[in-house]
């Protein structure tokens, strides 16, 4: 049974073809600067032997719809796959689901008409989200579509976590709360490191850290997420390669009565001109650390600073956890960066977490141990697999929905 994930972001969409139950990956590609006067793609073929072949399209994709109709146009023509023939169901993340999805569901009309009515939450990625669901339901309407929700995983946080201190009518009229985002991720790796642990997931007390150009952490208590450093919007919580991550919302006010800067300006600054960006001038963590070697202080200062953050959120989250039996490191700067963990962990000693020097620096592309052997807490690094998890996701919820 094959199921096609959809992975629609703000500017990109990413896709990836399974064979299920079995879990093999068949194809996999992204479509990169939608929207933008170049835009690329790359599919990747996958085969049981473990041989990949990559292909290469370079052409303007005006929207997600036009990008998803090139991603379909290249599975159906590769007879071989089975596309069309073995299409069992399509598994898409959705980033926002409110407080009104609180697991993955079975995509129909309402679902979509709520999906919707979350825009204002996600400007940038509920559309391209919807786009991608109504094309495939204009083009297969007879497979059954999941929505995922990054979301979801955090609907468990307690009021204390996911309130802010503002007047009630906020939350209970405007829905102003800690949402979360990331979930998809967070919630694979704490499956993958109960596994790797041999432990059960609802016996651990884990810290994870999802690190990409965004960047959030996550306390989960027996496999439910007690706390997350994301909130309202992704904005919220550590530094990332361009968003500044906490802030003194006095802030806002001091730049709009200072420099006269409009809100649109505020928000863009926030978001897209701050972080890494904002620090030291590049927001690629692998320039960051060139500009660093060469002796840039803003460079050296804003790696200081990003991982002094994420320190911070481990120790409250050790606090609020009552104790810590991992922490994993995800993401492409958590799974690719010795630096960046070496720097963390040796701030840690606090709380007896120690690292192997050695075992950092494995390139693994498989879940490997970095903490020595008298560690205290277990340092885990786990590739991130959004798509495989919504594939998993996707099956249990049609099999579910049969047998319900």
């Amino acid at each position: 049974m094959h199921v096609l994930v959809i992975n629609s972001g703000s500017s990109s969409l990413k896709f990836a073809l399974y064979d299920m139950p079995q879990e093999n990956m068949l194809v996999s590609g992204k479509v990169e600067c939608i929207g933008e006067p170049e835009s690329s793609s790359v599919y990747r073929r996958h085969s049981p032997a473990g041989i990949t072949k990559d292909y290469t399209v370079d052409s303007v994709v005006a929207d997600h719809t036009a990008a998803l109709n090139q991603v379909l146009t290249f599975l159906k023509s590769n007879a071989d796959v089975g596309f069309q023939d073995s299409l069992y169901a399509i598994g898409h993340r959705v980033v926002h689901g409110g407080e009104t999805f609180k697991s993955p569901t079975l995509i129909n009309e309402e679902v979509i008409r709520r999906i919707r009515s979350m825009v204002p939450l996600a400007p940038l990625h509920n559309p391209a989200n919807l786009a991608g669901i109504e094309t495939i339901q204009h083009q297969y309407p007879q497979v059954p579509q999941v929505a995922v929700f990054d979301t979801a995983f955090f609907q468990a946080l307690p009021p204390h976590a996911y309130r802010y201190a503002l007047p009630d009518q906020l939350y209970t009229k405007h829905h102003v709360r800690r949402y979360g985002f990331h979930g998809i991720s967070h919630q694979h790796v704490a499956r993958q490191a109960a596994d790797y642990l041999q432990r059960p997931l609802d016996d651990l007390r884990l810290i994870t850290l999802h690190l990409g150009n965004g960047a959030s952490a996550a306390a989960i208590r027996d496999g439910i997420c007690i706390d997350t450093s994301m909130g309202m919007t992704p904005l919220e919580g550590l530094i990332m390669g361009t968003r500044c991550g906490d802030l003194d919302p006095s802030i806002h006010f001091y730049l709009a009565r200072t420099l006269n800067m409009e809100f649109d300006e505020i928000e863009k600054l926030l978001n897209h001109d701050s972080g890494m960006q904002g620090l030291c001038g590049v927001k690629d963590m692998r320039e960051v650390h060139r500009l660093a070697d060469e002796g840039n202080k803003n460079a050296i200062l804003a790696i200081e600073m990003y991982c002094y953050r994420i320190c911070k959120y481990i120790g409250a989250y050790y606090i609020a956890l009552g104790g810590l039996d991992a922490l994993i490191f995800t993401g492409g700067i958590g799974e690719n960066d010795a630096v960046i963990r070496r720097s963390v962990c040796g701030k840690l000693s606090a709380i007896m977490v120690a690292i192997n020097q050695k075992r950092n620096l494995d390139t693994s592309k498989q879940v490997f141990d970095i903490s020595t052997d008298n560690s205290a807490i277990r340092i885990l690094v786990i590739p991130a697999n959004e798509e495989l998890e919504i594939a998993r996701q996707t099956m249990s919820t049609i099999h579910s929905d049969h047998i319900t």
